[in-house]
């Protein structure tokens, strides 16, 4: 006889999944938007290949969902609310929620991604 499965279990491997530091990091550099992987590398400061093992166990636990534009994959949050989940784990740990708003979808950062380049200002004919 098979033994019925904890119900918590989804719970505990939801945690689990987003537990490595770098994991929290990349869905706040996702935040409400969506983010490539080069703009997440100028975002963490790490390596691409590092940072595609991530987001390859958050897109196998449909955390994240992805679109290819070219030769760019850019990645958003399947739902929204695990950015509330980290907020008020935050709040537990005595971290602010403006403290983690600041982390959110950091747009002031550019990289060579279709995205970016429509955002550049182009420079002026001599």
């Amino acid at each position: 006889m098979k033994k019925n499965p904890n119900p918590l279990e989804p719970i505990a491997a939801l945690l689990e999944t987003i537990s490595p530091l770098t994991r929290l990091q990349i869905l706040l550099a996702i935040g409400t938007g969506e983010a490539c992987v080069c703009h997440l590398e100028a975002a963490l400061d790490l390596r691409q290949a590092y940072i595609s093992q991530h987001l390859m166990a958050l897109r196998k636990a449909e955390l994240l969902l992805d679109r290819r534009e070219g030769r760019y994959v850019f990645y958003r949050l399947k739902d929204d609310s695990i950015l509330d989940l980290v907020t008020a784990a935050a709040a537990l740990s005595g971290i602010s929620a403006e403290a983690v708003s600041a982390l959110v979808n950091r747009k002031s950062l550019s990289c060579e991604c279709p995205q970016c380049a429509t955002q550049l200002i182009p420079a002026k004919s001599l």
